[in-house]
């Protein structure tokens, strides 16, 4: 069946970033490869290190083998939160040379961007402890790229210019409010919609086929950083209106 466009756009976007980022990456010092960043307890090579873990497991989870994947990786791990079994794979292989963990970051992030051609956008496959599409893995994949992209550049004082492909990063937002308002055993009151302004200008409009009881409004980029967790929306210019307002800007994530 193959990629529909906006999945299509959306991987486009996903190479985008992973071109960004081997610039940056291929631009940092070796004494910045041990700088701290805002990944609590993480230097540079640390966050290097769990993007390369992790792009391995979408390899895993397009190839169908996610389950024998974590239990490679995770096995021995002390029970905990998916970040904490991040963690522990982290500080299971650490120790690697630059050159090393840049290597194997390519490999892996390019094997996964490879994968995509002619796969199936609506095809369901197992990603850590549920089921998700393709299109939103792709969508996934690209959050924790770009976050990540700005841990590093945060650490090494370089300044990233948003681009428009966020636009994908607000919809996985948007799409997963439900989840994420299950996860914290709380009930959406009704349908919500976000009316954003992407960094070139653009509208940036996610609304429901039932007509919204909460919409959100602001800077597209400020959003992506809120739902990230990397900016609190009370920094922000984000305004919300409707009976979930701020449980929205408090709970909303880009994970899906």
């Amino acid at each position: 069946m193959g990629l529909e466009k906006d999945s299509v756009d959306a991987a486009a976007a996903l190479l985008a970033q992973h071109a960004e980022m081997a610039g940056l990456f291929e631009s940092l010092a070796v004494e910045d490869w041990e700088r701290p960043t805002r990944c609590p307890g993480w230097t540079v090579a640390d966050v290097v290190l769990h993007l390369s873990q992790t792009d391995e497991m979408a390899v895993a989870c397009l190839e169908g083998r996610t389950a024998g994947f974590i239990a490679g990786h995770v096995s021995g791990a002390p029970a905990g939160t998916v970040d904490d079994g991040a963690d522990w794979m982290v500080s299971q292989e650490r120790g690697a040379s630059p050159d090393v963990l840049l290597g194997r970051w390519r490999d892996a992030s390019s094997r996964f961007d490879e994968m995509l051609v002619g796969a199936d956008s609506h095809r369901r496959v197992v990603w850590v402890v549920g089921e998700l599409s393709i299109r939103t893995l792709i969508s996934t994949r690209l959050a924790e790229a770009w976050i990540h992209t700005g841990d590093i550049a945060d650490a090494v004082g370089v300044e990233l210019k948003p681009d428009d492909r966020l636009r994908h990063i607000a919809r996985l937002a948007w799409r997963t409010l439900p989840y994420a308002f299950a996860r914290e055993g709380v009930a959406l009151s009704g349908p919500v919609a976000f009316e954003l302004i992407g960094p070139n200008g653009d509208p940036w409009s996610f609304v429901p086929s039932e007509s919204p009881t909460t919409v959100v409004r602001g800077d597209g980029v400020e959003f992506c950083l809120v739902a990230a967790r990397r900016l609190r929306a009370s920094a922000t210019g984000l305004s919300a209106e409707g009976p979930d307002a701020d449980a929205v800007l408090s709970l909303v994530r880009t994970y899906a």
